[in-house]
This record gives C-alpha cells, sequence and structure tokens, in this order.
C-alpha cells in the first residue's frame, strides 16, 4: 500500500496501531485541504469582520444612541467581552462535541442573535444582543485554527495555520469596503449583513471533515481512517489509532498538570500581553489618527493601507516558519513590531506616523499568523479543544478591556504617545513570556 504522494506505509503500521499524527507525517498537501482551508478561510474572515465590523461605522452608533467614548468603547467590544465566557463554555464541549460541530452550532447560533442586535431600538437592547452574539461566536472563535491544524500534513501546518491568518486583514478589508458604502445609508445595514455571514456553517457542514484527531482520540477509528483517506492518506478502513492519555477531553484539571501547566500559563501570558499591545492600537487608530489632524476618510484609507501591508507580513512569516521554526520568527516579528509601534508613538510628521504603523502592521500580524499555529500545537490532542479556548478568552479578554481602557484614557487628555507607550509595554512583556516555550515546527501533534 502506497500513500497519495507514493511513500509506502510500512506492514507493521498495517498491522499495529498508528498514530494520527503518524500518518499526517507521511501525508501531502491534497485538493481536499485546499477545499477545507478555503471554506475555513472564509470563516475567520467572519471572525475579523465581527470583530471589526463596527468599528469604522461607531461614529453613526454614537450619535444615533447618543453615548461618548467610554459607553461607545464598551458597544465596540461588547462581542469580544461576550466571546470570554462564550468560548469558557463552547471549550468544555469542543473536545467532547468535535470541532466540526460546534463550528456550525456556534456560527448559526451567533447569526441569529447578531442578526437581532442589529434592529435593537435601544443602546441597552444593542449591548446585551451584541454580548449574547459574543457567547455564541466563542465557539467557532476558538476552534477555527486547531480545527485547521488537525487537518493538515504536519510539514504544512505552518504555511497553512499562518494563510489561515490571512483572513484578518481580508475581513478587515471588507468591513472598511462595507462601511464606506453601506455605512453611509445606516451602520445597522452593516451590521445586517455581517450577521447573516453567519450562514457559512452550511459551508463547512458540506466541506469540511471532523478532525481526524478528535475522531481517533474517541475511539471512532473508522471515522477517522476514512477522513484521512478522504485528505489522501493511503490507509486501510481497518487502521487502528494510537492516542495521547493526557487527560479527559474538556477536562479542565488536565491542563494543570503535569507538563502541561506551565506550558498552557504561559501561552495564556503571552496571549493576553500580545493581543493588549496589538488590539489596544488597532481599535482606536482611527480616532487616534483624526487627532493628529487626519480627516476621517483618510484614517479609513490608512487603515485600508495597512491591512494590504500586513498581508506580505503573513507570507513572509509563513516562509520563515518552516526554515527558522515558531520561537525565532515569532520573537522577530513582536520585537520589529514593538519597534514600529514606538516610532508611530514619537512621530514628529506624517512620515514617520506612516511609517510607525506600517512596520507594525507588517510584523505585528505576521507574528500573529505564527502565534496561532504554535499555540494550538504546544497542547496535546484530548486538552487542545479546551486549552485553546483558555487561550482565546485571554486574547479576548484583552480585547476587551483595552478598548474602554484606551478610550477613558483619551477622554482624560491622556497624550497620544503616553498611550502608545502603554500599548508597546505589553509587547515587550510578551516578548519575554514567549521565551521558554518549546519549539513546534516539523513535530507530528500529540
Amino acid at each position: 500500500m502506497t500513500s497519495e504522494g507514493g511513500a509506502a506505509i510500512p506492514d507493521s503500521d498495517r498491522a499495529a496501531p498508528v498514530s494520527v499524527g503518524d500518518v499526517c507525517d507521511r501525508m501531502t498537501l491534497s485538493r481536499a485541504h485546499l477545499v477545507a482551508g478555503a471554506v475555513l478561510f472564509f470563516t475567520f474572515v467572519i471572525e475579523a469582520w465581527e470583530q471589526v465590523g463596527l468599528v469604522y461605522v461607531s461614529t453613526g452608533i454614537g450619535d444615533d444612541f447618543g453615548v461618548d467614548n467610554t459607553r461607545l468603547g464598551w458597544a465596540l467590544s461588547a462581542v469580544a467581552f461576550g466571546m470570554v465566557p462564550g468560548a469558557l463554555l463552547w471549550g468544555v464541549i469542543i473536545d467532547r462535541l468535535g470541532r466540526r460541530r460546534v463550528t456550525v452550532l456556534s456560527l448559526m447560533i451567533y447569526a441569529a442573535l447578531a442578526l437581532l442586535a442589529g434592529v435593537a431600538p435601544e443602546f441597552w437592547m444593542f449591548l446585551v444582543l451584541r454580548f449574547a452574539s459574543g457567547i455564541a461566536f466563542g465557539g467557532v472563535y476558538s476552534v477555527t485554527f486547531p480545527y485547521f491544524l488537525e487537518l493538515l500534513p504536519t510539514r504544512w501546518r505552518g504555511q497553512g495555520a499562518v494563510a489561515l491568518s490571512i483572513g484578518f486583514p481580508v475581513g478587515t478589508l471588507l468591513c472598511i469596503l462595507v462601511s464606506q458604502t453601506l455605512g453611509a445609508v445606516s451602520w445597522r445595514a452593516v451590521a445586517i449583513v455581517a450577521a447573516l455571514a453567519g450562514l457559512w456553517a452550511l459551508a463547512v457542514l458540506r466541506w469540511v471533515p471532523e478532525s481526524p484527531y478528535w475522531l481517533a482520540k474517541q475511539g471512532r477509528h473508522a471515522d477517522a481512517a476514512r477522513v484521512l483517506r478522504r485528505l489522501g492518506a493511503g490507509i486501510g478502513e481497518d487502521t487502528r489509532f494510537r492516542v495521547d492519555h493526557e487527560g479527559r477531553g474538556g477536562d479542565l484539571r488536565g491542563l494543570f498538570r503535569g507538563r502541561v501547566r506551565t506550558r498552557f500559563l504561559l501561552l495564556l501570558v503571552v496571549s493576553f500581553t500580545f493581543s493588549w499591545g496589538y488590539w489596544g492600537l488597532q481599535t482606536w487608530l482611527p480616532v487616534l489618527l483624526q487627532g493628529r489632524g487626519m480627516s476621517v476618510s483618510g484614517a479609513l484609507w490608512f487603515v485600508a493601507v495597512t491591512q494590504l501591508v500586513s498581508v506580505p507580513g503573513y507570507l513572509l512569516a509563513a516562509w520563515l516558519t518552516r526554515r527558522q521554526g515558531r520561537k525565532r520568527v515569532f520573537l522577530w516579528f513582536v520585537l520589529a513590531s514593538a519597534a514600529g509601534g514606538v516610532l508611530f508613538g514619537i512621530a514628529a510628521n506624517a512620515g514617520q506616523m506612516y511609517a510607525g504603523n506600517l512596520v507594525l502592521a507588517f510584523f505585528s500580524l505576521g507574528a500573529w499568523g505564527i502565534w496561532n499555529t504554535w499555540a494550538g500545537e504546544a497542547l496535546p490532542t484530548s486538552l487542545r479543544g479546551l486549552g485553546y479556548a483558555w487561550i482565546t478568552s485571554a486574547i479576548l479578554l484583552a480585547n476587551t478591556v483595552s478598548v474602554p481602557v484606551i478610550g477613558a484614557m483619551m477622554d482624560h487628555g491622556v497624550p497620544s504617545v503616553a498611550v502608545i507607550g502603554s500599548i508597546v509595554a505589553f509587547l515587550v512583556v510578551a516578548l519575554l513570556a514567549v521565551l521558554p516555550l518549546p519549539e513546534t515546527e516539523g513535530r507530528a501533534l500529540d
């Protein structure tokens, strides 16, 4: 028997149990991987869209409901705030219910709640419904990257997950495009379009198979083998799989035992500080730019250019990660991001301001692509869904808290250089906390 790529499967592998990771080590990239990747890519586009979807029509929201920057900041953060407990709630069942089912259910429930939020007549109703839609959306936000990692051949995990991350600037650019067209009609039109995108769950149901790692962990060996054959691996229908025994799926205590504990805590610290450092600037960037004399339309186009610049940042990160490993590339990219943030904060003219933010966008989003891969790879299969949900919650908590905190700083007249300085400090902490984490490039998933 041979694999799709022509590599022989040893007789011993057919007779004795093998791990899914061993099969993925031999598997080559197939059309099925590309189709699944394309579907999950658009899922991440929706995730990015939802996070920034109303930022670019925030003036209309504020005027409509008559709220100041601090209250507006909470409204913009409501979905992310809801996703914090949402990710934790979904995390309990991701390792029990499965990656595919959680993705579909999360998207469908989100679509219904977000649609109601888009037509809410009162600010408090809008806030509550945005929060509830965030709880629903926490599932898909937590599971997308671990899901994709568990479908890919080992040697393509880094490039594949970083490529998936490009969905973030694509989603942001779509937001800007829609906000500049439908936003002229009403911010509600933008919110409704974003909600309807949740129907993409039907595409996941049709074209993305369940994770073979999860199926094998559940003892569903025939189903795992069927998925692997669909993905191009040459294995028999009667293949049996070895699985890790780090802990029962969805068991929180497993994240605080043995070798997993220290690694998991470091993942939480890096996720929180890196997210604060990036998201704190990203959310208020249009306002900060306007504070430096740029028009509203000019600020939006500046944000659009920075998102375009981030795409080659992702591509460079994807190219480097196979050659240099996750850790080295992440460290250099975060260091460069911090330098860009400093330049933006102390900029004495428009040229320096542009240069600083372009450097920040190029390297910080490239680093996010690496982190989305690395954080998922660092945990064993039985705890990956739950652990990544907690990591997601740390990211979302930073997103949620940073927005109103920075909004309050601006309301109280804190100079922009001090605001930027506080943001860069979080990037420095992330840089230090990542040092003890192990390299995972080229290693099979546990």
